[in-house]
């Protein structure tokens, strides 16, 4: 097994809290086995171009409360497809030899990639390409596949909680039904933890398509209960029953993933048509995304940095970290790029909100 003196990170896709706290974590624990750290800047871009900076202790000292990350990101380059000019023609190239090359010139003898489903597709076809590889999963969305937690989530849990609770009161002084629409396009697990922790009385999930006459129904159910206001946590993703598309909108001009957004505005509407009561919409956006990691995070960011410099030293490529119970374990990337961890329908927290009686738009 080959000795490892240098190791490189990058820190790629959307910038949730728990970037630098894992970066500190990567940095520390190879400093401690006399391993050096490159850092690549924004993403991937930085393994294409040589954009780099040597990481050392000093480097990270102070990171494990400060949000986004000190070496920058994207979530709209994709190595494998570099708008290149020929002939007078952009064209599309694939950069693997490029990157071969950079980290060759550094001596690098590992990667560690810190990123989500994206970054991690992108990451295995690296891996594919024999370049050696560690991925640290991240995402507020939490759909990362095969571990029960990504970083990022529960610090986006704690804010979108903490909205809630701080629009009960305004929804309750002006009899409103207080539409908040969250973070999660293809998965509601941001919406379902923060709804039940901020007592949510109707949560809308991609995973359940929602009637919206049986919102209106719910939000009368409240009123004539004497109860004048309602809390409506919407997934940014989620979709009326029947609708048969998502609710997004791809960006062609930045090559970037595709967006979510203003279905909170639609139901709002939607509502004060059904109801004649008065409903506000409250998107919360990138206010999920930044700020200081919660405790839970900095852990859980301090657990995944240590054991991909483990994994990397054991000679294991091709892997990514993941929680399984108490305990961090290694997974192969073939087994989690291009899927997403959805919530089951069926599961013990859906099952409790509806004990709760909470709506699910059915």
């Amino acid at each position: 097994m080959q000795k490892i003196r240098k190791i490189g990170i990058l820190t790629s896709g959307g910038d949730c809290p728990g970037l630098n706290t894992v970066l500190r974590a990567v940095v520390k624990t190879a400093a401690s086995k006399n391993i050096e750290v490159v850092g690549y800047k924004d993403g991937y871009v930085g393994l294409v171009y040589n954009r780099f900076q040597k990481l050392g202790s000093e480097d990270v000292s102070g990171l494990i409360d400060k949000g986004g990350t000190i070496l920058g990101t994207t979530n709209s380059f994709n190595p494998f497809e570099v708008m290149v000019d020929k002939d007078g023609e952009k064209k599309a190239r694939d950069m693997t030899d490029r990157i071969k090359d950079t980290l060759s010139m550094h001596g690098i003898d590992a990667l560690i990639v810190i990123g989500g489903n994206n970054s991690l597709a992108i990451a295995a076809g690296l891996s594919d390409r024999g370049i050696p590889l560690v991925v640290v999963p991240k995402t507020i969305e939490n759909d990362v596949p095969e571990t029960q937690m990504a970083f990022g989530f529960m610090t986006a849990v704690d804010t979108v909680t903490f909205a809630i609770d701080r629009l009960h009161s305004t929804a309750e002084s002006h009899h409103r039904a207080m539409v908040i629409e969250v973070v999660g396009g293809k998965t509601g697990w941001v919406a379902l933890h923060s709804g039940i922790a901020g007592g949510a009385d109707i949560i809308l999930i991609p995973e359940i398509p929602y009637n919206i006459n049986a919102v209106a129904r719910k939000v009368l159910e409240r009123k004539n209960a004497g109860k004048g206001f309602s809390i409506i946590v919407v997934s940014e993703g989620c979709n009326p029953v029947g609708s048969g598309k998502e609710a997004s909108v791809r960006e062609p001009d930045t090559g970037d993933t595709i967006r979510f957004g203003g279905v909170g505005t639609d139901v709002a509407m939607e509502l004060e048509m059904l109801t004649q009561l008065e409903a506000r919409v409250t998107v919360l956006g990138y206010l999920q995304r930044g700020g200081e990691p919660s405790p839970l995070d900095r852990l859980l960011t301090t657990r995944f940095g240590a054991a991909a410099v483990n994994l990397v030293c054991e000679g294991r490529f091709g892997i990514m970290v993941n929680v399984d119970g108490s305990d961090w374990t290694g997974i192969p990337l073939a087994s989690v790029a291009g899927r997403l961890r959805h919530v089951p329908v069926d599961g013990e927290l859906v099952r409790i909100a509806k004990d709760l009686n909470v709506s699910f738009g059915e």
